[in-house]
């Protein structure tokens, strides 16, 4: 059977699925209680959100361009 070669391989889509889950995590640590003209939250301006977030999602889409621009191994099959 003659394989085809495809732009990603199996660890190609790992890779992704793993970016794809730490963009996740770092967008739900930037969630919690917002301010209104009412009471303000000082939790808006904590350390999560504003500074561990943002690095989480930023790791998470260097994690995606790894894994997009990785080249698949060819394996040669005689």
């Amino acid at each position: 059977m003659d394989k085809k070669n495809f732009a990603f391989d199996k660890t190609n889509f790992i890779l992704l699925g793993i970016g794809m889950v730490v963009i996740i995590i770092g967008f739900l640590l930037m969630t919690g209680p917002g301010s209104n003209e009412t009471m303000f939250q000082p939790d808006i301006f904590s350390v999560r959100r504003i500074k561990v977030a943002p690095v989480v999602c930023f790791l998470g889409f260097i994690f995606m361009i790894y894994g997009i621009l990785r080249k698949p191994t060819d394996k040669i099959e005689k």
